[in-house]
């Protein structure tokens, strides 16, 4: 890709934002108020803004390798503490999506180096979920319903922070698992239960929040 070609493509997309508003810019300056925050992977085929067809100042965003909340991961932690209670925002989202090359990685047999510790927290969701994934006999199926357990699994982490269990007692916050197709364009809703999960949790989790 030709670097200077991100600059003029940025040029033209001030003229079109000025041309449907005039003062587009200034009111962005003025601050934000997102009500999501968007937790996704950092493929670049899976642009968080565009899926979901929001504005900047909208959704606020976090993305890794393969979508994952790690509990001593200060970047995760950081943006989740950060939107929740300061920006205050409604809604928590970790959205994987099929044919994930993180995911694929983790279940190579292989040193991948730095990765591994990374790759190693997927694993441990394959290792939770091994007699549904060990029956699935396709391996492209296999992947992508792993795909599908780690969002699940990191909403379970997500409820297990302090931060999340305050702003569900106190606003009714609400965490979502959602999965892009890339096939298709479409964003799956995997529908998790979170007061069910947030209340089968709590024996163990439960912050005192």
């Amino acid at each position: 890709m030709d670097i200077e070609k991100v600059f003029k493509n940025n040029e033209k997309w001030i003229a079109q934002k000025l041309s449907v508003d005039a003062n587009y810019f200034e009111n962005l300056s003025k601050g934000q108020s997102p009500d999501i925050l968007y937790i996704g992977c950092s493929d670049s085929r899976v642009t968080a803004e565009d899926l979901m067809g929001v504005e900047p100042g909208e959704v606020f965003v976090h993305r890794n390798i393969a979508n994952m909340v790690i509990s001593i991961d200060l970047n995760v932690m950081s943006v989740l503490n950060y939107s929740v209670r300061h920006l205050k925002v409604n809604h928590v989202v970790v959205c994987g999506h099929y044919f994930c090359g993180g995911v694929k990685a983790a279940m190579q047999a292989q040193d991948m180096g730095i990765l591994n510790p990374w790759l190693r927290n997927i694993r441990d969701v394959y290792r939770l979920h091994k007699d549904e994934l060990n029956s699935i006999t396709d391996e492209n199926l296999r992947y992508n319903r792993l795909v599908e357990l780690n969002v699940q699994e990191q909403c379970v982490n997500l409820i297990k922070t302090a931060a999340i269990q305050e702003a569900y007692k106190d606003r009714g916050l609400q965490v979502h698992g959602w999965v892009f197709d890339i096939h298709s364009g479409k964003l799956i809703d995997l529908k998790i239960d979170f007061p069910k999960v947030l209340k089968d949790i709590m024996e163990i989790y439960d912050l005192g929040q």
